[in-house]
C-alpha cells in the first residue's frame, strides 16, 4: 500500500500507530495492582528460597504513628512466590514518602507469624533494606521518596 501525503493519509497512519500501542499501554496497566494512577512501584524481592506460598507487600504512608501498626497500612497485596527473585507493580495513591514491608508466607497463612519475643517465624524484608535491631525499623530507616513515574525498591529478604 502506498500512502499519499494528504490529510487522510496522515489521519490513517496515526489511527494505526495508536492501536500499535494501545496494546503495550492496557498490558502495562494490567501487570500493575491497585487504583491506576501516574505513581507506580516496582517491588522487586530478593533472596526468595522457594516459589511456595506468597509473597505479601504491605504499604506504609508517611506517618511514623502508624507504621507497621495494625491498621495502618495504605494496602496490601499478595502475589506468588518466585523462587530466586519475585517482582510486582503497584499503583500508589501519588507521589509522596512511602515504605514497604514485605514477608514470604509460604505456608499461606495470610499473617505474619512471629515467634518467641516477637521475633519473624518467617522470611522478611523492609524497603531501604531497613534492618531489625531490637525490634522493628523505624518509618525513618525505611522510608523511599516516589515520584510520579516509576519508582523501584529492591528489597532483600532476612531469615529467622
Amino acid at each position: 500500500m502506498i500512502f499519499a501525503r494528504t490529510p487522510h493519509a496522515f489521519t490513517l497512519a496515526a489511527v494505526l500507530a495508536g492501536m500499535a500501542a494501545a496494546p503495550a499501554m492496557a498490558r502495562a496497566q494490567a501487570e500493575c495492582l491497585g487504583e491506576p494512577s501516574a505513581t507506580r512501584l516496582h517491588i522487586v524481592v530478593q533472596g526468595v528460597r522457594s516459589s511456595d506460598g506468597v509473597i505479601t507487600s504491605t504499604l506504609y504512608g508517611d506517618d511514623p504513628h502508624k507504621f507497621l501498626k495494625s491498621g495502618g497500612d495504605l494496602k496490601v497485596w499478595r502475589y506468588p512466590a518466585k523462587a530466586g527473585s519475585t517482582e510486582q507493580c503497584v499503583y500508589l495513591p501519588g507521589p509522596g514518602n512511602y515504605a514497604v514491608a514485605v514477608y514470604h508466607d509460604a505456608k499461606r497463612a495470610y499473617r505474619f507469624v512471629q515467634g518467641t519475643f516477637g521475633m519473624p517465624t518467617q522470611d522478611y524484608g523492609f524497603s531501604r533494606n531497613a534492618r531489625l535491631f531490637f525490634g522493628p525499623p523505624s518509618l525513618s530507616n525505611a522510608r523511599f521518596p516516589a515520584a510520579e513515574g516509576d519508582t523501584t525498591v529492591v528489597i532483600r529478604l532476612r531469615y529467622p
